[in-house]
């Protein structure tokens, strides 16, 4: 069926920058960009004051299906993630089972194409059952569309079995993607280690946990030249560590979370379960060093690390209570509200770099006619709370609070998946 859609009077990211223009979409792709527009069009989206750009793209989503429906399922992340102005997102393994083997991966990948609302991909376990053991099915995970292997949830411990891993993924071409907390510095922590900890009496998790499995893992880098992704970065120490790896000329990308961007272990103080997750809040030295790093491109990318968990995981005491916030939805606008990236890096964080990350050809790419009708209408400038979900879940720090910036419509292959009750109508 053949759509036809214009975009008027946006600030529109294509090629060569931002420019004032309409945008008009037929059938899936950009038919054409420029001033005062007109077709044929059945729906015109206005889009005055807001930023036009390439849909975003998130690299760490769990979407807990199979295994976990009870606390999301694709259509409801699907859901929460197209209202959050994502086109594409690639979710974690830590499913149950673990997505360890081909057929695993098509069930993810065929189910998110049935709901439809973004392109799910998702990422493919490095250890069999991600029990750190054995390799798992490397070879027909890539065959099944896999580029991104992580054990997630897990770090990949026995450096040994990294090793392989990573000298058989650099011939794909694919990456590593590691969840660095060490297992043993950090066993038995619920938080940041630090003053605040102390102050509470909760056992701390060290900086360290996550320094050490960095430095490690960039060690096995250099020997095996695979391409390796650090996620959600947490600490001033480990963005050195990143820095000094890309200036070595390593094929190393990271990225953060809107919540490590946003909140610190203060927060903790309150005992509100919605501020646990792993890695932990950190100190406000380690926020401002994050949110400078994002700017200056040390980190590649913004990710969510959407985790959604049931009441009863959450309602609990702090000691007790899962790891993970959802996200999904108040991202941009928590990146908008820390950061305030124009609109060239704020693009590029939010979907140029984790498109080529994620090796997706189709999406995070600047408007230019011709290009895939995957977009997002952004607007930097309103302010509004964030008040309910699509997701299943509600363990959120951002419910609530007010933030600046709003999805006004997100539009996948040409076609509107999200549109704002409040955005305006011509």
């Amino acid at each position: 069926m053949l759509t036809d859609l214009l975009i008027r009077n946006g600030i529109v990211l294509g090629p060569h920058g931002p420019q004032s223009a309409d945008v008009h979409l037929v059938d899936g792709v950009v038919a054409a960009v420029g001033q005062d527009l007109a077709g044929r069009e059945s729906t015109i989206i206005d889009a005055a004051g807001a930023w036009v750009g390439p849909g975003f793209v998130d690299l760490h989503v769990h979407l807990r299906e199979p295994g976990g429906e009870h606390k999301e399922d694709i259509a409801s992340g699907s859901a929460a993630a197209s209202a959050g102005g994502y086109t594409a997102v690639l979710a974690m393994p830590n499913t149950d089972p673990a997505i360890d083997a081909g057929h695993l991966v098509r069930h993810v990948v065929n189910r998110g194409r049935e709901v439809g609302l973004v392109d799910v991909l998702t990422s493919g376990c490095i250890t069999a059952r991600r029990a750190g053991q054995e390799l798992a099915c490397l070879d027909e995970m890539w065959d099944a569309g896999v580029r991104i292997f992580t054990d997630d949830g897990d770090t990949v411990h026995n450096a040994a079995l990294l090793r392989r891993a990573m000298e058989h993924v650099a011939h794909f071409p694919g990456t590593i993607a590691q969840h660095a907390v060490d297992p043993h510095l950090s066993a038995g922590g619920h938080m940041h280690e630090g003053p605040v900890s102390s102050r509470l009496g909760i056992q701390g998790i060290p900086a360290l946990a996550e320094e050490v499995i960095v430095a490690r893992d960039l060690s096995l880098v250099r020997l095996t030249g695979a391409s390796y992704h650090v996620q959600h970065v947490s600490t001033v120490e480990v963005l050195q560590l990143i820095a000094d790896a890309k200036a070595a000329g390593l094929p190393v990308t990271a990225e953060v979370t809107p919540h490590h961007l946003t909140f610190d272990h203060s927060d903790v103080a309150s005992m509100d379960t919605t501020y646990r997750m792993m890695p932990p809040l950190r100190r406000l030295e380690d926020v401002t060093a994050l949110r400078d790093a994002l700017r200056e491109g040390i980190i590649d990318a913004v990710a969510t690390d959407h985790a959604p968990h049931a009441i009863h995981e959450k309602e609990v005491p702090f000691e007790h209570a899962a790891d993970g916030v959802t996200g999904l939805e108040w991202a941009a606008a928590a990146v908008t509200s820390s950061a305030g990236l124009g609109i060239e890096a704020f693009f590029d964080r939010m979907s140029i770099a984790p498109a080529r990350i994620a090796f997706l050809s189709d999406h995070g790419v600047p408007i230019t006619p011709g290009s895939p009708a995957n977009i997002v209408v952004f607007d930097p400038g309103a302010e509004r709370q964030a008040i309910g979900t699509r997701s299943k879940s509600v363990n959120s720090p951002y419910l609530g609070r007010i933030w600046s910036g709003e999805v006004r419509a997100t539009i996948l292959r040409g076609r509107i998946t999200y549109r704002a009750t409040n955005e305006p109508r011509s």
